[in-house]
């Protein structure tokens, strides 16, 4: 559920690779606002300059940990105040769990209340206590004990407090039941029981925003802004950033602005998330003016705010510039951390450049940080790109001597790698160790398997994996059998191919636009042209539109097979349509367009796509 806090450094490194094909099409991201970035050196808070990078290496440095053991001395901490006498107060205790829970040892903090605190003699629980163990019942997704717990804690003669409800509407968002988390918050309304504060709301609206429910957010902020609990900062950062990742940009500089308006001054959190939902749309004049009027009310960026820009820059194929602005953090005293670097290597590895990737990873290294396995992930999956599978496969193998456990992306690149390569018992293998470690695959991993199984001419392979996961009851989605499709009808196995395509409907699946692209394709390969265009005929009535892509194929087949009329006058639709002929139908059309140019019926629809086309050619060009 992380994934939905506001500017969250997860989510900006897993849209990045949705939103690199956006350099490809040639945005530039504005040199003014990076000279902006530039001058902010001019302005450091600290003297101090970055070191020099390391040289590049094949393989990256590592780093041990070597940290006190902050755990153990806050255990030894609270025993010691056990064997004490006369025994400490319960406040004692609690300020004692704080550090172990907030090191995310919910496990160990409830074992201490339950099986120590609450077994001794002579030691009173207080309501501070119990909240304690509900908020780790709730972040262990075990909310439903933090219910279980309100009777021991009426038993003892205590009220729930605001933050008792407050955690448990908290723990029951942790576990998706967003449903019951909003009855919950109503009923406490309702009965009066507990009068709801600004840190109540802001739950319910970072739980609303966070599962998606961001129009319900919005709507609980009018009821805020009409009672006692007026919304502060941070319900509205939670909003607008959540109207940001939801691409409602509009309506997040709207609220913005209203914002304002009502005299709540934006904190380095609302700027961030605004400034990151503009540069998403390559609003870069925009996301310039929200930095300027950042700087301008004395906010200084943050490492969240350096990081929006860095993965900007690297998007745009900008990965030096995105190492300047890097350099500037540093010299304004932000300290970049892992999400900085690791956007900064996925952008050389974008761009092929994986010694400039490595060397980014050995100065984080320098740096004193810990690369994690996102870090890994992609320089693995950036080896695999450059097909260099040894020194992916290295690097795999290097993740648990480091602590760290392989996850299904990692598995999922490597997998790839071995497919690309032919390797397709080696990917097996893999495949059988990734189950055997307890990493279950997912849809993209499953689609990996089928599509490079068929690729390789393992397509008998592929359908039993296929039948395999069904019987297993694992779903299937359009992707998986458009692979299949595909593989079948190059395969010329179309009967299959045929019997896979009818079998979506029954399972409730829609084929999409490329899935009836494959079923056409192979259709007209085998000179089955009346099936294919009722096949094309359907699709519209469907509601698939088709493309261009459509149209080039089937007009191919009727020419293929000497049925010209046909195929021009599919030419004709094409064009009216707004398509274009691709460079392989192309010269198929003009061919047949000189050779039946002296039909008279034909006249219009040669002025038309000589018109349409050259000027499609030119453009191009």
């Amino acid at each position: 559920m992380s994934g939905r806090r506001r500017v969250s450094d997860s989510y900006i490194i897993g849209r990045r690779r949705i939103a690199y094909h956006n350099c490809q099409k040639g945005t530039i991201f504005p040199s003014f606002l990076f000279h902006l970035f530039r001058s902010l050196s001019n302005t450091t808070t600290s003297p101090t300059s970055p070191p020099p990078p390391p040289p590049a290496a094949v393989i990256p440095k590592q780093r041990c940990n070597l940290g006190p053991n902050h755990l153990q001395s806050a255990l030894i901490s609270f025993n010691r105040m056990l064997q004490m006498r006369p025994l400490p107060p319960i406040y004692q205790f609690n300020k004692a769990l704080g550090p172990i829970t907030k090191m995310g040892h919910y496990d160990i903090s409830l074992s201490l209340i339950l099986n120590k605190l609450l077994q001794f003699q002579g030691i009173q629980l207080d309501i501070y206590t119990f909240n304690i163990a509900i908020n780790c019942y709730c972040r262990l997704n075990q909310v439903h004990f933090g219910f279980s717990l309100l009777g021991s804690l009426f038993k003892r003669g205590f009220t729930p407090d605001a933050t008792t409800f407050n955690t448990l509407i908290n723990g029951l968002f942790l576990e998706d039941k967003t449903p019951e988390a909003v009855e919950l918050f109503t009923q406490l309304i309702r009965t009066r029981e507990i009068e709801p504060n600004v840190v109540m709301y802001g739950t319910i609206v970072n739980g609303l925003c966070r599962t998606g429910n961001t129009i319900s957010a919005v709507s609980l902020l009018r009821i805020m802004e009409e009672g006692s609990g007026k919304p502060d900062t941070v319900v509205y950062s939670t909003i607008i950033d959540s109207l940001c990742k939801d691409r409602m940009v509009d309506d997040a500089v709207k609220l913005f602005t209203e914002m304002e308006e009502k005299g709540i001054f934006p904190d380095v959190v609302t700027y961030t998330s605004l400034i990151h939902g503009l540069c998403n749309f390559g609003r870069w004049k925009e996301a310039t003016k929200m930095l300027r009027k950042m700087l301008d009310a004395s906010i200084s960026p943050n490492v969240r705010t350096f990081n929006v820009f860095v993965d900007a820059l690297t998007k745009e194929g900008k990965a030096k510039e995105a190492e300047e602005v890097l350099e500037v953090m540093i010299q304004r005293g932000v300290d970049p951390n892992v999400v900085t670097y690791s956007t900064l290597m996925d952008g050389y590895c974008l761009q092929g450049h994986m010694d400039e990737a490595i060397r980014v990873f050995n100065t984080m290294v320098d740096r004193g940080l810990h690369p994690d396995v996102v870090s890994y992930g992609i320089l693995i999956n950036g080896y695999c790109k450059k097909m260099k599978i040894n020194e992916a496969m290295y690097l795999f193998r290097e993740l648990p001597r480091r602590g760290l456990k392989p996850n299904t992306e990692t598995f999922s690149a490597i997998l790839r790698g071995l497919f690309q390569l032919g390797r397709c018992g080696a990917a097996q293998e893999l495949f059988n160790e990734m189950q055997t470690v307890g990493i279950i695959p997912d849809s993209q991993t499953y689609g990996i398997l089928l599509d490079g199984l068929c690729k390789n001419g393992h397509i008998s392979e592929a359908l039993s994996l296929f039948h395999m996961m069904d019987r297993n009851g694992l779903d299937h989605n359009v992707v998986m059998y458009s692979i299949l499709i595909d593989g079948f009808c190059k395969d010329k196995k179309l009967d299959t191919a045929r019997a896979l395509f009818n079998n979506l409907s029954s399972k409730g699946l829609h084929p999409d636009v490329k899935t009836y692209n494959m079923m056409i394709h192979g259709l007209c390969e085998e000179g089955l042209l009346h099936e294919a265009k009722e096949l094309f005929v359907k699709m519209e009535q469907s509601g698939c539109l088709a493309d261009g892509v459509t149209y080039n194929t089937i007009i191919r087949g009727f020419i293929g097979h000497n049925k010209c009329y046909e195929a021009l006058i599919l030419v004709e639709e094409m064009v009216e349509r707004g398509f274009s002929a691709d460079a392989s139908s192309f010269p198929m059309i003009i061919d047949i367009l000189s050779t039946k140019g002296q039909d008279p019926a034909l006249h219009e629809v040669i002025k038309k796509f000589m018109h349409k086309d050259s000027h499609g050619m030119q453009e191009k060009e």
